[in-house]
């Protein structure tokens, strides 16, 4: 049921030059006292900045043609460009961003995983302004006969979601006992093989997977539930000079034109509310 992919960490680092899953963005770090900086940031390894995510999470983060892209990425990306370093990415678990738990032991400066802020999250990590606002989507079987949210419930259908996302808490929430998957290819995968007949899941998730005229010939949205949901970067608790490097380049970014182009490039046309329009009829 659950896919075991993420339940072991992994450094997404070119070790060769094949490899080609390190994200370059300068090269150049600052150091002092024996800590490694970058522009006055701390950072726990020298020239990189250093990103916890979990994949694949498409189209935020996931792995293509050998190497980790994604909108999330593209934004990071431009903070290590302002340090004048590089990015490299670490896959762990999902859960373990609640918790802060890879910030706090120094494994990684800050995660990026489509994580929506919430007041329990902010207990344990510090987040940074609002990059994305994002809803859930509900994608069912074309073949099922649901029509909606409701009608999984009153069928007597199976609904699947991520474990440990705000998808999962919604469904819970609404007296559904969902059965959790471990990635976003896992609840997708769930779906196709009829473990489940519906899944909730962020919206932009069901975009990139509609874009397949396969999943769009077999599944459809049936309902786009508007939860009020923001995405955030995350930082250890009391990091104040990385997040405001992050705030600051989130901030260029949609002054200057670049958020625009990186949002239309990996999750659609760009509008000012593009991520909680209807879903279009498929």
């Amino acid at each position: 049921m659950n896919s075991v992919l993420g339940r072991r960490t992994r450094i997404l680092a070119a070790t060769t030059a094949t490899a080609g899953l390190l994200l370059v963005a300068g090269c150049s770090s600052d150091s002092g006292g024996g800590k490694a900086t970058a522009k006055g940031v701390p950072l726990v390894k020298a020239g990189q900045l250093t990103t916890c995510t979990h994949l694949p999470y498409p189209p935020f983060q996931s792995e293509i043609d050998g190497k980790v892209q994604g909108f999330d990425v593209s934004l990071i990306d431009l903070v290590a460009k302002n340090l004048g370093v590089k990015q490299t990415i670490v896959d762990t678990p999902f859960e373990n961003f609640k918790t802060g738990a890879f910030l706090n032991s120094g494994q990684c400066d800050l995660a990026a995983a489509g994580m929506t802020i919430t007041a329990e999250r902010k207990k344990n990590v510090d987040f940074s302004d609002p990059y994305f606002d994002a809803t859930q989507a509900v994608l069912v079987d074309k073949k099922s006969g649901i029509n909606s949210l409701a009608d999984v419930k009153s069928k007597g259908k199976k609904l699947g979601a991520q474990a440990q996302t705000t998808g999962e808490d919604y469904a819970t929430k609404q007296g559904f006992d969902p059965v959790s998957f471990e990635s976003s290819d896992a609840v997708l995968n769930g779906l196709r093989t009829g473990q489940v007949q519906a899944v909730i899941i962020d919206y932009p998730v069901v975009q990139g997977w509609l874009k397949d005229k396969a999943n769009s010939d077999a599944f459809k949205v049936v309902d786009n539930l508007n939860t009020g949901e923001q995405y955030g970067f995350t930082v250890k608790k009391g990091n104040t000079k990385l997040l405001a490097a992050i705030n600051e380049a989130i901030k260029d970014a949609k002054g200057d034109g670049t958020y625009k182009k990186l949002y239309e490039q990996w999750i659609g046309p760009y509008e000012a509310s593009a991520a909680s329009a209807a879903p279009s009829a498929s």
